[in-house]
């Protein structure tokens, strides 16, 4: 039986790359869910847009708590009461593809609403405001997490430097919950000796070390592996489904199925537009199995040995190699 209220609005969250889209689109599946992409990505799209979340989000990895909430709880609660602001929309983005975008969010959160579904939304940029979405919002709270290795290798397979300039710009966010990092950020963003395998592999422990801390603070909180899901994907999403209240009917062990068995259109970047939403993600066809393997590919065995040095105290908690484990999984 699920554990949880089953008109909460969710939450799905992590690090980039560790899966937020596609697990949040697997459970789109359901039919019970109104898909909202990132909306707390500082980034436009899918971000700073005022029809989803009428608020300014000034930094990736934006930190809300009850001191500030007083710029994001009305916000909120209009995004997860799928509530669309088309003008707010429309007067700070509107080019061709952004009212095309405001039209479907229109229909998307209105359609939503009359058919009683909750709201879902996908953001690896809340997961320093995950707890605050759980106290204030309701929201009952997904974390994804990834093997370090694999996650620093897709970052660095995209070319994507991670803005840990960020996180110290937040002075209630170190204050808060990155004490136990703040000498480590400060040399990185201060330019000591760390290339981006050193600067993505700590933002990864950064993330999953205050995650853990989550684990005292968030009730229900489900923390989802990708590997695991991605091993069995059917049978893993079914018990996915079961404690945060969904049902997981044939057309949803479908999309499942289609979505892990593989495909030519591998590492597509899709804009989704429907009846429940409209994103850009990453969610696409791949084996999932075969993609576990990926960064041994991308990854020199020195790399390999450095990212599990520097992430081990944290990667243990997750049931991650040591670095002097063998690295076969």
């Amino acid at each position: 039986m699920s554990r949880h209220r089953g008109g909460s609005p969710l939450l799905v969250t992590g690090m980039p790359r560790t899966a937020t889209s596609w697990v949040g689109k697997m459970l789109e599946a359901s039919g019970r869910l109104v898909y909202v992409n990132e909306p707390l990505n500082p980034r436009h799209p899918p971000g700073r847009s005022p029809g989803v979340l009428r608020a300014d989000v000034r930094h990736a990895f934006q930190y809300i708590s009850e001191e500030n909430e007083r710029d994001w709880l009305p916000a909120f609660r209009d995004t997860v009461r799928l509530r669309y602001h088309p003008l707010a929309e429309l007067r700070r983005n509107h080019g061709p593809y952004d009212v095309l975008r405001a039209v479907k969010y229109t229909g998307g959160f209105g359609l939503g609403r009359l058919r009683g579904r909750r709201a879902l939304l996908d953001d690896p940029y809340a997961v320093f405001a995950a707890p605050w979405l759980h106290r204030r919002v309701g929201c009952q709270v997904v974390v994804t997490v990834r093997d370090p290795v694999a996650t620093v290798s897709s970052w660095l397979r995209l070319g994507w430097r991670p803005r840990l300039d960020e996180l110290l710009a937040q002075p209630a966010l170190v204050r808060d919950r990155l004490g136990p990092y703040r000498e480590e950020l400060e040399a990185a963003v201060d330019g000591g000796p760390a290339g981006e395998v050193e600067r993505a592999s700590l933002l990864w422990r950064v993330i999953y070390g205050t995650v853990t801390a989550y684990r005292r603070e968030i009730a229900g909180l489900e923390v989802v592996r990708h590997e695991d899901l991605s091993v069995d994907p059917v049978p893993a999403f079914a018990a996915l489904y079961d404690r945060l209240g969904l049902p997981l009917g044939a057309d949803a062990e479908r999309a499942i199925v289609r979505a892990t068995s593989g495909g030519a259109d591998q590492g597509v970047m899709r804009w989704s537009l429907s009846s429940r939403g409209v994103s850009r993600t990453a969610a696409r066809r791949l084996d999932s199995r075969a993609n576990l393997e990926v960064w041994r590919e991308r990854l020199s065995p020195a790399q390999v040995a450095r990212v599990r040095e520097l992430t081990a105290d944290v990667a243990a908690g997750y049931g991650y190699p040591a670095p002097s484990e063998n690295l076969s999984r």
